[in-house]
């Protein structure tokens, strides 16, 4: 005898004695009961009892041996036995199914081979890491986006430290605002990501307590989720979410149960509307898609090259599976920065202390990506593992995050700042110093609401003004108050990030040595 589970609505169980056929089958997301609905019939025989019944329910299935001992004229210790055997195979059956159902859901961790792991050290070891590292990400098929693509695969990598970084992109509809970000995504192996369309308000609250620890979310479009911001953002914050619900027991008695989440995680997110989302903003590096003539040209460039066939597929796979492996050799570690103290922001960066902790962060995200070539230490007093910053990662944070800085120190939107600048190199061509709107709506493709608000936002922060009209003219002109403002605001914050890297250059070495972050430690090195 044995349990038949080909037809899942229709399981079959047929002994010498006994015909039974357990219709419609069996629950798997109840595991404290074995609820069936049965067929049961004597082997040459008509008379036919259907029943259903908790097979875990020891007084119900006693009464319901009698009964089909009654029935059908059998004796009772025939169908206890076959009952018996039967909720064993069930049981069995379950479980065997929740755990290939539980092996299919999971993601295979790929092992790297001995060849393929020292190829992603040695290039790890190599020199001009990141510049190398943006060239094989060019070559994975992320057309231009230079500094953008650097900044979000470094952002990425940060999902193994303690504090990840976190990122948006904006730009205007059909810029390629998702696509920059799932092409570098592809870039991180699977086991490590967790790709979001729409999820309900409630659905973080039931992954496992550790399902999410040091994975990268992805969010395709930041409206399609806004039910999960604000755990999210208790993600980022706090490292961990915790929902109280109530439920009951066996018994029946109701009780509070926590569920808790716990991260951290790196968080990357697309969206058209900044101002929305000021709050998950403020915790994440924007990132501002190019939307340059120049990027059109690239992009439209590789979209004929493709159709004629001239894109190799193969190379682009090459380059990506290569940086997947990079990634995936990459472990965990402490990162300490001795220049911490040293460092500091231009006075002009709004919210100074969310941006200042960026700042930081960045930096020891370039430190961690670059763990092979530097030394392990160790702290005597805690036994902590750890690697240091050195000048030269300070000097590319500062190069690749200048662009972010400049953002954060913007009154207006990103989206108007674009609309401005775009102003200016058309009153520059032109030999202009003065517009109308109906001029620049034709010249730049602008619609007529959305230029309306960026005048408001321009007007209210005094980067343009309207100009008093001349006797009998009707059309209102505007002039922009400060054409070099963006520039000198650019200047200032190189020039504050210049200064930070020349005090540290003046330090002696002795000096550098002293700065706190150990300093009440001695410490071992070995190379890592």
């Amino acid at each position: 005898m044995m349990l038949d589970t080909t037809n899942p609505h229709n399981y079959s169980y047929i002994t010498n004695d006994l015909e039974i056929h357990i219709l419609g089958g069996i629950k798997f997301n109840n595991l404290e009961r074995m609820r069936v609905t049965m067929s049961i019939k004597k082997i040459k025989q008509h008379n036919v009892l259907r029943h259903s019944i908790d097979l875990y329910n020891d007084n119900m299935v006693e009464k319901f041996v009698r009964k089909i001992a009654e029935r059908i004229e059998i004796g009772t210790s025939i169908v206890r036995e076959t009952l018996q055997n039967l909720t064993s195979e069930l049981e069995q059956y379950r479980i065997e199914e929740l755990e290939r159902e539980k092996e299919a859901n999971q993601i295979p961790i790929e092992e790297l081979s001995t060849k393929e792991k020292q190829a992603a050290i040695t290039f790890l070891k190599s020199k001009d890491l990141l510049k190398k590292t943006n060239e094989l990400i060019g070559k994975s098929g992320v057309i231009g986006e230079e500094t953008n693509r650097l900044l979000m695969y470094l952002i990425f990598t940060s999902r193994k430290t303690n504090n990840p970084l976190h990122c948006i992109s904006l730009g205007s509809s059909g810029v390629g605002k998702t696509h920059l970000q799932s092409k570098v995504a592809e870039l991180i192996p699977d086991e490590d990501k967790v790709e979001i369309t729409v999820l309900s308000a409630n659905a973080f609250y039931y992954f496992n307590r550790t399902e999410l620890r040091n994975k990268l979310i992805l969010i395709e479009d930041l409206d399609g989720a806004e039910s999960v911001l604000y755990p999210l953002r208790e993600l980022q914050s706090k490292k961990r979410i915790t929902k109280t619900v109530v439920h009951k027991d066996r018994k029946g008695t109701t009780k509070t149960i926590h569920l808790t989440v716990e991260g951290p995680v790196s968080v990357a997110g697309c969206t058209t509307q900044e101002s929305v989302y000021e709050d998950n903003s403020n915790r994440s590096f924007l990132l501002y898609i190019d939307e340059s003539e120049e990027q059109d040209k690239k992009i439209m460039h590789y979209q004929r090259a493709e159709s004629a066939g001239q894109v190799s597929k193969h190379e682009e796979c090459i380059a990506a599976r290569f940086l997947r492996d990079v990634q995936r050799t990459l472990h965990p570690i402490a990162v300490r920065n001795p220049y911490a103290m040293r460092l500091s922001l231009p006075q002009s960066v709004f919210k100074p202390r969310r941006t200042n902790s960026h700042y930081l962060q960045f930096i020891e995200a370039i430190t961690f990506y670059c763990q092979w070539q530097r030394q392990k230490k160790y702290d005597k007093q805690t036994g902590e593992e750890y690697i240091e910053t050195t000048i030269e990662d300070i000097k590319a944070a500062n190069q690749l995050i200048i662009e972010v800085l400049l953002r954060k120190s913007d009154e207006i939107t990103g989206a108007c700042r674009n609309y401005l600048e775009e102003l200016k190199k058309y009153l520059q061509v032109n030999n202009q110093t003065t517009f109308t709107a109906l001029e620049i709506r034709r010249r730049l493709k602008v619609k007529k609401t959305t230029q309306w608000r960026y005048h408001k936002q321009l007007i209210e922060s005094y980067y343009i003004k309207k100009i008093r009209k001349k006797k009998g003219e009707t059309i209102v002109r505007y002039e922009i108050t400060n054409p070099n403002e963006y520039k000198e605001l650019e200047e200032a914050i190189t020039k504050a990030l210049q200064e930070c890297i020349i005090k540290i250059n003046s330090l002696s070495d002795s000096d550098r040595s002293g700065v706190p972050t150990c300093s009440t430690s001695k410490m071992e090195q070995t190379t890592i």
